[in-house]
């Protein structure tokens, strides 16, 4: 039996989200993705958690210094709020939010917006990190983009904690992390 579209739906939305270790390009990909909306004349908003400054106060910039104007949050909710009479929303640093994450971009796509996320998928112990999960559970589409291993060259999928700390959230570059593989990942956490 043919079903005729119904021409009176809303339009649809959905989730995206690209994940992967540091310097894996996650913040560039969002980035084109969001220019190409642009480009498209769509109506987006970007948001970044307020605590990420290394950068730039309301710049998302990536490693390759591209950028694109963003509002700074200093939670989940405030993504809701700010919202209004949108087409795509990005999200940047999905690591860094509160849990609350998933159930809002989960409402955003309900309401036919297109929602774009980056953030690391895994901690520097290598175990998932925040809302990144739940949203890769929710999500329609996952990019899984990885980084070059600086040890062997090898794909690499963990971001390595090169300084000593146990706190959890550490914001830091070149200095403070690097790409590795699984085997030199594994190889440094059993040296230290």
């Amino acid at each position: 039996m043919f079903l005729e579209p119904n021409v009176n739906k809303s339009k649809i939305g959905w989730i995206e989200v690209i994940c992967g270790s540091m310097f894996s390009g996650k913040t560039e990909e969002l980035i084109r993705r969001l220019k190409r909306a642009k480009i498209a004349n769509l109506n987006v908003e970007i948001f970044k958690p307020m605590i990420d400054t290394r950068y730039h106060e309301t710049h998302v910039v990536s490693h390759d210094s591209n950028t694109i104007l963003s509002t700074p949050v200093s939670s989940s909710q405030n993504i809701l709020l700010l919202s209004s009479d949108v087409d795509v929303v990005g999200v940047d640093e999905a690591q860094f939010f509160d849990e609350g994450l998933p159930e809002v971009c989960e409402t955003l796509a309900n309401k036919g917006i297109r929602v774009i996320v980056a953030g690391l998928d895994m901690d520097y112990l290598g175990n998932p990190f925040g809302p990144v999960p739940a949203l890769l559970a929710r999500a329609e589409y996952i990019t899984k983009v990885h980084a070059i291993c600086v040890r062997c060259g090898a794909l690499a999928n963990h971001s390595y904690r090169l300084v000593e700390s146990d706190t959890k959230v550490l914001l830091g570059e070149k200095e403070t992390y690097e790409p590795r593989c699984r085997e030199c990942f594994r190889k440094g956490s059993e040296i230290k």
